[in-house]
């Protein structure tokens, strides 16, 4: 059951939805992110908010534009919110008490995703997190947050069979560098071609381990997060 709770912060979308992008509200309580999407001077909303109970709220039709994704890229493309679903789920965030997500929260996310994907053509590389379309900005949903499970029930990527090699043996050469960065780039992520391991790639591959890569959110491009990120290349190229 869906509980619509109309929020008026929405437009015309004006191009197909081909992404669906996850959050946590990154509030105190549900109830507190609910007003503010509903509010028209916060200027923000979402298509849906999932619950920790998984009740799950409609507050923008899917044919409409929410204003959920902010200054974002994926794949090359910028203002996300236009080619997007964005679905909030309660969880106060790093700022608040990050914790996991409840299994049914979990549940209802996954049922309501696989509803969205069965409506849109969404390809598998573009179901990501806000912390990948924008990781100078946002952390969110996190590295609580299952990504494998959803993805074994048909709502994104997970590179099956890649063994957790762990943190040693970073690279820092120029070559290897390159090669990290155009494998960054191919799955989607927005990442200089060139340079080393500065702050700015330092953030990507966060962002990255934080969807792929959740035992060990460091920055650093160690042997455990290469074998992700091979892993989710060949799934994505």
């Amino acid at each position: 059951m869906i509980i619509d709770r109309p929020s008026p912060n929405h437009d015309e979308r004006g191009t197909r939805v081909d992404m669906l992008i996850l959050h946590y509200t990154g509030m105190k309580s549900a109830r507190e992110a609910i007003d503010r999407l509903c509010d028209p001077v916060a200027q923000v909303s979402s298509h849906y908010v999932v619950d920790e109970d998984g009740a799950i709220f409609r507050l923008v039709p899917e044919d409409r534009r929410a204003w959920h994704a902010g200054i974002s890229c994926w794949r090359g493309h910028k203002a996300l919110n236009a080619r997007s679903i964005g679905i909030e789920i309660v969880n106060p965030g790093h700022e608040w008490g990050y914790r996991d997500f409840p299994v049914l929260q979990l549940a209802a996310v996954c049922e309501l995703s696989l509803g969205i994907l069965a409506r849109h053509p969404i390809p598998a590389r573009n179901v990501v997190g806000h912390s990948d379309v924008a990781p100078d900005r946002k952390q969110d949903p996190g590295e609580r947050f299952d990504w494998e499970s959803l993805a074994r029930n048909g709502v994104g990527l997970w590179p099956e069979g890649v063994p957790d090699l762990g943190t040693g043996a970073a690279v820092r050469d120029a070559a290897s560098l390159r090669d990290v960065r155009l494998a960054l780039k191919e799955i989607g992520y927005d990442v200089a071609p060139e340079g080393p391991l500065d702050p700015a790639l330092s953030l990507v591959l966060r962002a990255f381990q934080r969807h792929w890569r959740p035992e060990a959110v460091t920055g650093q491009a160690d042997s455990g997060t290469l074998a992700r990120l091979l892993g989710v290349r060949r799934l994505v190229i």
